[in-house]
């Protein structure tokens, strides 16, 4: 029965080699992809999904695409979905990991990329103006959609932001009485398994994590990789910059501190320098996927030492400890979303949802603004704008793949 989801996944593997720009351009994407081109959902449903899973701790993106692929073809396919999504990103950030003591990060030609955030600003007006059509219709959308603009703008490296303003959306839309469900609600019973199955591998990989530790066993670097990577997927809001300072904390800054304070008990612990750390921070960002992938370079550089062989199993566990969290949790509760959105409360709530979610795509489209030289009256500039406009103007109006837009504008940037 896979067999007729291929065209599906072939779609999601151009998403995964051409999805530039982190979580929010990411969305443009997909509506690109996913409802423009093949209408395998609705753009409802889409900003829907989105704003389901900025409520989940995880990669937010990682988890929308999981759930198109469930929506189409149950868990088998949304597990499908992943493995295809992430892939290409981790395989990549983890080669990365064995070539960076070979390469020095200044020899890193950074031209391919410069044209690259005008780009995703062109992707994210295109989301944006798509959303705004079916999301904000009244006054008070309208106010949601302004405060949520704002919001967004001044706390959009607060981890917190995101779910607190979708929440309170939710809430506002929920002082008028008038809407209500036309259908009826039945009685389900909730499935346990995937939530169970979250708790129990977070809590097993603690306990084996610091028996390791206390006993020194042979294994204790690979076990607390995957406990450190495990909870840092499980707990971490706001995406990819929340993800990577917390890893710089984590395998850069702390150990330095632990080698002061307790030399005995520094001697077998992950570390990862903090310039082949940064240097990581910055290529994730320069390839398409998932920031998440980071995870798989600081799998391979945590377990460098230990031998080739090693150093690909802590890929691995990287990778694998890092976007399993998100996966558990967004397909537990997704069917529970399911059925309490059918209750009056929950279904108002989408009204206010779908336009905070407006508000964040805009908010973010001018936070990468800033950081584009746009009005210079310099050639960088004008080249910026021209990037931004085309980019949108070909997405808008008219059928060429999204992964062509990218290549073109791939190689642009290294020959201009």
């Amino acid at each position: 029965m896979m067999l007729r989801h291929i065209p599906f996944l072939k779609r999601v593997f151009l998403y995964s080699i051409t999805a530039f720009g982190g979580p929010q351009a990411h969305i443009a994407m997909m509506m690109k992809l996913f409802v423009d081109r093949t209408p395998y959902i609705t753009k409802e449903e889409l900003l829907e999904y989105n704003a389901f899973c900025n409520l989940l701790p995880g990669a937010s993106s990682t988890q929308t695409v999981t759930l198109i692929g469930y929506k189409r073809g149950g868990v088998p396919l949304a597990i499908l979905t992943l493995i295809v999504w992430v892939s290409p990103a981790c395989i990549l950030m983890g080669a990365f990991s064995f070539l960076l003591p070979h390469i020095e990060s200044q020899q890193l030609d950074r031209r391919l990329f410069q044209y690259v955030p005008s780009m995703a600003v062109g992707f994210l007006v295109y989301a944006a103006v798509k959303a705004f059509g079916i999301s904000v219709k009244n006054l008070i959308t309208w106010i949601i959609m302004l405060l949520c603009v704002g919001a967004t703008y001044i706390f959009f490296k607060s981890p917190w932001i995101f779910p607190v303003l979708i929440v309170l959306s939710g809430a506002a839309t929920n002082i008028s009485k008038k809407r209500i469900p036309d259908f009826e609600i039945s009685q389900k019973k909730v499935k346990w398994a995937n939530a169970w199955l979250f708790v129990t591998i977070f809590l097993l990989a603690g306990f084996f994590s610091e028996t390791s530790r206390k006993k020194d066993w042979s294994a204790r670097k690979p076990l607390n990789l995957f406990e450190n990577t495990y909870r840092m997927g499980s707990l971490v809001f706001g995406g990819g910059h929340v993800l990577m300072p917390m890893m710089y904390e984590q395998y850069s800054v702390r150990p330095e501190v632990r080698k002061i304070t307790d030399p005995a008990g520094a001697r077998n612990q992950i570390e990862i320098g903090k310039e082949e750390m940064t240097t990581g921070m910055g290529i994730v960002r320069a390839i398409p996927g998932p920031v998440f992938s980071i995870a798989s370079f600081t799998g391979g550089m945590a377990l460098k030492n230990m031998g080739a062989a090693v150093q690909v199993l802590g890929c691995l566990i990287g990778a694998v400890a890092i976007f399993l969290p998100s996966a558990l949790l967004v397909l537990f509760f997704f069917p529970v979303w399911n059925y309490l959105k059918k209750y009056a409360i929950v279904y108002r709530s989408l009204e206010g949802i779908n336009a905070a979610v407006v508000g964040i795509m805009i908010a973010s489209t001018l936070y990468i603004m800033k950081d584009i030289s746009l009005a210079d009256a310099t050639a960088e500039s004008l080249l910026n704008l021209s990037f931004i406009i085309c980019t949108f103007l070909l997405l808008r109006f008219t059928r060429i793949y999204s992964p062509f837009i990218v290549g073109v504008c791939l190689l642009l940037g290294y020959f201009l």
